[in-house]
């Protein structure tokens, strides 16, 4: 189903396809402290792991891995994965780089550019996302792409000694308004 990569341009970002040449961005951004506390992302990262993972994201025809590019940089990247063919579902998470790109505006555009490809060129009825509660401008973000909140999955994320809940979101197909939402 996203065995075509494109590129997707909007007003402020542009989304190409992960390869190796964003390794090192990735890094930085699954390395920030606070990118990993809102994304609550355990474990350990390193660079070398990063360029093996960006280097085999073009032959996944089961998800499509973006690079968010803005004001000339890497800002990020938008993936929709988890792919349920059968059920035309899929996942889709986005990180930013950190606070000093957050505000501007560009995770709404990738969503927004995100969600109408997917809906535009290809089956999909059903895309899905978690969410901290304790990132509510994430939830915002959701909410103004068209997201609904479907239910809370209690106690799904300890961090630093506190147990947090995930807020299950969706938008559907015969709900998209085309992200017209997303930008007013």
């Amino acid at each position: 189903m996203f065995a075509e990569k494109p590129t997707l341009r909007g007003e402020r970002v542009t989304l190409r396809p992960v390869g190796p040449e964003y390794a090192e961005d990735l890094y930085a951004l699954v390395t920030d402290p606070e990118v990993r506390r809102l994304t609550g992302s355990h474990g350990e990262f390193d660079l070398e792991a990063a360029r093996r993972w960006y280097a085999t994201r073009g032959a996944q025809a089961d998800r499509l891995d973006l690079a968010i590019v803005a004001d000339g940089g890497y800002v990020g990247e938008i993936v929709l994965n988890e792919l349920d063919a059968d059920n035309l579902s899929c996942n889709l998470r986005i990180a930013l780089v950190g606070p000093r790109v957050f505000g501007r505006g560009y995770g709404t555009e990738a969503i927004r550019l995100t969600l109408g490809h997917a809906f535009a060129t290809t089956p999909l009825h059903r895309v899905s996302l978690g969410v901290h509660s304790f990132n509510e401008r994430a939830a915002h973000v959701y909410k103004k792409a068209g997201f609904v909140q479907e239910g809370v999955l209690r106690d799904a994320l300890l961090w630093e000694g506190r147990w947090h809940d995930s807020i299950t979101m969706s938008v559907l197909r015969t709900e998209w308004s085309g992200g017209s939402a997303a930008l007013q």
